[in-house]
Order: C-alpha cells, then structure tokens, then sequence
C-alpha cells in the first residue's frame, strides 16, 4: 500500500464518510484496531488490522497494539532523510501519511459519579497520545487529526494540497498537543485529588488550569474587554432558544444554580448581578414565583429566574410579563416553550445533571497567580446551632431560619435577609456596613409592601456591635441568625435579650466577596 492512513478512534461521529473519503477520493489504505476497524468493515471498508500489519497481535487487554516500530516508525520517519527512508524499507516499515485518533473518554467517565478508581485507571488512553504525538511532531509529512469537526476540512485540504495542506497540518498539530496536554492534565488532577483524599490533603501542591476553549465571547464584563469561556460549562445545561450567553449570563447562571441547590422543595431564585432579590418555596411553583417577585420587583428587570422544578403554562404567562435575561429550569414544558418562543432573546436554559460540581473549587486571578478555594457548599447542620438567648426560637422562628440561612450565604457581604418560614422578604446585599444592609433591606421591604413583623434576620457574618441587631428589632424582626464569634458578642446577646429576641449562632460564616 502506498498511502496509509491509520484509524482508531472512541467517539466514531461522523467516522464512517470521512474513511470514505480518503478511500475513494485519497486513495488511503486503512489500518485500524478494535471497534474502529469492526464499523468501518461493516460499511464495506477494506481494513487491515494493526495487528497484522505489526505481525504482533493485540495483548494484555488491548493495553498493547498500536506502541510498535512499524506504527511509530511510519509516523515518525522523515521523508526528506535518505537515512530515515533506508531504515523503514530495511525494517519493511511503511509511511502512514494520516492519523485520525481520539482518545479514551477519560473526562467524561471520571465525571461520572458512580466512577470508580480502576474504571478511571483503564479509560487513561496510552497508546492514542503516543500515536497523536508521534504523527504532530512530523507534521511536515503526516495529517493527524483528533477532532471530528476537522473530518471536512481535512478532505478539503488533501483534494487542494500544497500551502493549504501545510497550513492545516502545522494547524492540526498544535491542536493535538493542546489536547494532550489537557488529557494528561486531566489525569493528573484526578489522580492527585486521589491522593489528597488518601493523605487528607486539603488543596493541591501544583494548580493545573488545562481546559479546552468552549465559546469566545462577544465581550468580557463590559464591551472594551476581551473574554472567552473554557470547559465544559455546556455540558451542565442545554439552551432552547435566545441569544448567545454572554459573560455576564455565564457567571449569573453559576450563581442561581449555586442557589437552588440549596432547595428540595420546590422553589423559585430570582437574581441579579449574582445577589439573591427573591427566594421563595412552596408546593405550588407559581406561589414561589408570586413571594419571590414581591420581594423585590424592580431589581428583577433584566435578571435571570431560576426554578428547581419543569416550568409549565401557567408560570411562563406570568414569568413573561417582564424583561429577564435568562431563566433556568429542569424543564419546561411545551406550551412553556410556546409562550417563551415569543420573546426570541430570552435565553431558556434546561440544567442537566451539574457533573459534581458539589466538589468544584473556586479559582480567582490575583496579582502574580491564582486563589483556589473549595466552594461553600457544605450543608448546614440545625443540629449543631446554639440558642444564645433566653428565649428560644418558635418553631415558626425555626423554619424561617434555616430557609434565610440558605440564602444568605448566596447574597453579597455584607449580607442581610429578612425572612418569613418560606421566603425573603428584604435583602440587603454588599454595602462596607452591615447596618447600611440592613437599613437597605428594610427599605426594600417597605418599596414591596411586605411587612417585617415577626420576621427572623439572617446576616452572613458576626453583628460586631449590637447596632445592627437593634436595627432588625425596630425593623420587626423577632429572631436573628448569625454565626457569632465577635468580641462584642455578650453586648449583642444582652441586646437581644432586652427585646425579647431569640438569637442562634451557627458557629459557621458565610462571608462573599
């Protein structure tokens, strides 16, 4: 055979035309392994397996067929070198001008969460990198393609040859070793958070950020910046209808899915700019929606909505009657869609299964390198909170807090949340005092009629000083939840006491930058 085009792949999209393309138009023999070689004998494709062009048969599992002299020598052998050239025919070694591999889907098994170790051990690809490797670095004379969407342009530039087969195939090799790296980067992270867990590490000793560019972005926070998404943000959700994300909406979408997780019963999140405006949770959604909207219906405009449960007819006709970005859901049903498809930029996104994002740490760019933290998802445990009062919470009081617990911990520091059993009724989210956010989240209040009278205050941090607690008992509030530690926390527990508060400290922050 004069041409060989070697063909091993996992993901077989789109395999089958590209193979006869080479065949019928390039004039490719195909060598290929395993499945690969199976589906393309299927279609009517002359294959010759690896193994008989080795004269070496596939061993241990198939952890050994393609790592062979007569595979990496026809990759790696120089055209251009008389002595390479003299080499391969003294070894009846022939050229394989094409390569088309894509690797063990390594990622995708490990994000898996019923993965196990020897499962992740066996998806580690060997010989599929070696062979992609070998072939990138003698891009001079050897196509290598590891992606399907390069399927076409491939045959393209192989019918036009010259400058244009040059250009792709230096194209298609940073390609590869950018999928390496990142493939290799993947492994490692899995294994070293193996580790860690073995040894009780908490973070790791060396910070890899290898992901793949997933979307470049119109514009970064404002139009004068430059952005682009990297990951696999789009494989946690589905997008219906509506414009392009934008990077706004990909960092707001973070938050509201951060938000509702925090909820089992069914329950609607409105946001803005990442801050909680309305929290609500009933058994019926459109009542969540009605209380989390009360709560604020001037922030809303142009915010994102978030529900944790399949968004129907009767929500969508209420939901569409203002202006927002974004609304995220399970699902929605089809006479939802109907009624949404009227407004062709509103952004529907479906939240698929969140790939263990429970476990994502958060990284922030700073000056010189990078901050990483385990993100605050930890659930809070009733159980452990301390009545610092000498009154104790009713059970009303109870419910109330645990649900402005929940939310406060999503709302800008300094955070404040008034809240009744099932929902918010003001926030005050990011002021440099926390009496200013409290006095904000009264005033919101009071803009939406909603009464604080018997409510409980949620703050994420220590009141310092009993100022702040004594702004929520004018406001009406009737309990607080905090998680205490100031130095002044007996002028604040005295302070509560005067005005028949109860008061819990949870002995945990949940301070937000």
């Amino acid at each position: 055979m004069s041409k060989w085009a070697l063909i091993s792949v996992s993901d077989k999209t789109g395999l089958v035309d590209f193979a006869k393309g080479l065949v019928e138009q390039q004039g490719y023999g195909i060598l290929s392994t395993g499945g690969t070689a199976k589906l393309l004998r299927e279609q009517g494709l002359p294959v010759t397996d690896v193994s008989e062009y080795t004269g070496f048969p596939e061993m241990m599992e198939g952890r050994i067929k393609t790592l062979h002299p007569k595979v990496h020598g026809g990759l790696l052998c120089r055209r251009d070198k008389d002595d390479h050239l003299s080499q391969a025919k003294e070894h009846g070694i022939d050229m394989i001008d094409l390569v088309c591999v894509n690797l063990y889907p390594f990622e995708e098994t490990v994000a898996r969460r019923d993965c196990t170790f020897e499962e992740a051990i066996e998806n580690i690809d060997i010989g599929g990198p070696s062979m992609l490797r070998s072939a990138a670095k003698n891009h001079a004379s050897v196509t290598v393609v590891c992606d399907a969407d390069d399927y076409s342009p491939v045959l393209e530039a192989l019918a036009t040859g010259g400058d244009a087969l040059t250009f792709l195939r230096r194209k298609l090799a940073l390609k590869v070793f950018q999928r390496t790296s990142s493939y290799d980067g993947a492994i490692a992270s899995y294994l070293e958070k193996q580790v860690e867990e073995s040894a009780q590490i908490g973070l790791p000793e060396r910070l890899s950020l290898e992901m793949p560019l997933a979307q470049s972005l119109r514009y970064g926070e404002n139009p004068h910046q430059q952005a682009a998404l990297y990951g696999r943000f789009h494989e946690c959700f589905e997008q219906l209808q509506g414009k392009e994300l934008s990077y706004n909406n990909i960092i707001d979408i973070t938050a509201a899915t951060y938000l509702i997780g925090e909820f089992e019963k069914p329950t609607v999140g409105i946001l803005k700019h990442t801050n909680p405006c309305g929290v609500a949770s009933d058994m019926e959604l459109v009542t969540c929606w009605e209380q989390a909207f009360e709560t604020d219906k001037q922030a809303p405009f142009g915010g994102i909505i978030v529900s944790n449960r399949t968004i129907d007819a009767d929500l969508a006709k209420i939901i569409a009657g203002i202006f927002c970005e974004v609304i995220i859901a399970p699902e929605f049903t089809p006479a939802a869609r109907e009624v949404f498809g009227k407004k062709k930029n509103l952004r529907l996104m479906i939240a698929r299964d969140f790939l263990g994002s429970d476990s994502l740490q958060e990284v922030k760019s700073v000056v010189g390198g990078f901050l990483l933290q385990d993100r605050d998802h930890y659930p809070d445990k009733p159980a452990d909170w301390k009545v610092v009062t000498e009154r104790q919470p009713t059970d009303e009081e109870w419910a109330a807090m645990r649900f402005g617990w929940k939310v406060v911990k999503h709302v800008k520091s300094n955070a404040i949340v008034y809240a009744s059993a099932e929902r918010t009724l003001g926030i005050g989210a990011g002021q440099m005092s926390r009496v200013d956010s409290s006095q904000i989240a009264v005033w919101k209040a009071g803009q939406a009629g909603l009464s604080l009278q018997g409510s409980i205050v949620a703050s994420d941090a220590f009141f310092p000083f009993a100022d702040g607690l004594i702004a929520a008992a004018e406001a009406g509030a009737t309990a607080a939840i905090q998680p205490g530690g100031s130095v002044r926390d007996e002028e604040v527990i005295k302070a509560a006491n005067e005005r028949g508060l109860a008061m819990v400290f949870t002995g945990k922050r949940h301070f937000k930058h």
